[in-house]
């Protein structure tokens, strides 16, 4: 079963998240949080921890990473874990394989045409506002 991971990134005043804009396929065009493969042997946070540096240049001295949640999906045989962390400092991101944007936290992540993954961004951030204060260090609503 292939594993990914699906990287959610708070700035350090916990209003924004980062997201990406897809070049490619699956989702290509449509807004996404910043993730990727699970390499064979490798531990799930360590995978989270190379993705998000690859993609952002974010490193393990910039942001704390939690597990929040896996998704299972037999019929498609992978699964993916889902990880949240905010910055400890102002970072300017900085990627080349997908447009990176910080988009306020007030949108319909919901939506199947802008954003990707069948609803579970919306899922995702209606789970972090749940357990918000620990994971981010202030209440969102």
């Amino acid at each position: 079963m292939q594993g990914y991971n699906c990287i959610a990134v708070f700035d350090a005043d916990a209003e924004k998240w980062l997201m990406c804009l897809r070049e490619k396929d699956p989702y290509k065009g449509m807004l996404n949080l910043v993730g990727g493969k699970i390499e064979a042997g490798e531990a799930g946070i360590d995978a989270a921890y190379r993705e998000l540096e690859e993609e952002t240049g974010i490193t393990d001295e910039d942001i704390r990473l939690s597990h929040l949640m896996d998704f299972s999906y037999p019929m498609d045989d992978c699964y993916v874990e889902v990880y949240v962390g905010k910055l400890n400092k102002h970072f300017k991101v900085h990627g080349e394989e997908n447009k990176l944007i910080w988009t306020d936290l007030h949108r319909d992540f919901f939506d199947l045409k802008h954003y990707a993954g069948e609803g579970n961004i919306g899922h995702m951030l209606e789970h972090i506002k749940l357990h918000s204060a620990q994971l981010l260090g202030r209440v969102i609503k």
